[in-house]
C-alpha cells in the first residue's frame, strides 16, 4: 500500500498535463471543429433569450412542471410540434478552472485505487495500468449518458471517448513515471 500523500506530485502534474493535453485537442488539432451547429436565426434567438433574462443553468424544452403534466394534451401537443430539446446556457471564465479542479480529482481518485493495491516501488508498468483505468474510465466514460439522453450524436461522443482515452493515458503515464521508489 502506498499512501496517498506519498502520491501528491503524480496527482498534481497529471492534471497539469491533462489540462496541456486538452488545450491541444481543443484549440491545436481541429477534432471538435464541428461539434456543434450553429441555430439558424440565432440573432433572434439570442434576442429572445435576452428579454427573458434567461441566467446560467440546464433547461429543457417544452418542460412540463410535473409528471402529471406531461399527459395533458397541451403536452402532448408541444412534444409533437417540437422541437424537443436542451439548452446549457453556461457562464463565462470559470470553466478552465472547473477543468483542472476536476483533473486534480480524477488523479486524487486514481491515485487511491493505485495506492490502494500497489506498494512503494511498484513497476512502472503496474501503475501505469492501475491508474490508467481508473483514468480512461472516468474521462472516457463520461460524455456516453449525453448521447443516451440528451441527444448529443454519436460521432461527437466518440471524439470525447478519443480525449477521454487520451487523458487517461497521460494521466497514466505520469504515474507510472512518478510513483514513488520503496525506502
Amino acid at each position: 500500500m502506498t499512501p496517498l500523500v506519498q502520491l501528491w506530485l503524480p496527482i498534481l502534474l497529471s492534471a497539469v498535463f491533462v489540462f496541456i493535453a486538452s488545450s491541444i485537442l481543443h484549440m491545436v488539432i481541429p477534432i471538435h471543429k464541428n461539434d456543434c451547429r450553429k441555430l439558424p436565426g440565432e440573432g433572434k434567438l439570442l434576442d429572445a433569450m435576452n428579454a427573458q433574462n434567461v441566467s446560467p443553468g440546464a433547461y429543457m424544452f417544452p418542460c412540463a412542471a410535473s409528471m402529471a403534466d406531461m399527459a395533458t394534451p397541451e403536452m402532448l401537443e408541444k412534444y409533437n410540434r417540437g422541437p424537443v430539446g436542451f439548452i446549457t446556457v453556461l457562464p463565462m471564465g470559470k470553466s478552465l478552472a472547473i477543468w483542472f479542479v476536476y483533473s486534480i480529482l480524477i488523479s486524487v481518485f486514481a491515485a487511491y485505487v493505485a495506492g490502494s493495491a500497489l506498494a512503494l516501488g511498484a513497476e512502472y508498468l503496474a501503475a501505469f495500468r492501475m491508474t490508467g483505468a481508473v483514468a480512461v474510465l472516468a474521462y472516457a466514460a463520461q460524455p456516453i449518458p449525453d448521447s443516451i439522453w440528451k441527444g448529443q450524436p454519436w460521432d461527437v461522443t466518440a471524439k470525447f471517448i478519443f480525449d477521454g482515452v487520451v487523458y487517461g493515458l497521460v494521466t497514466a503515464g505520469t504515474f507510472g513515471w512518478l510513483w514513488p521508489a520503496a525506502a
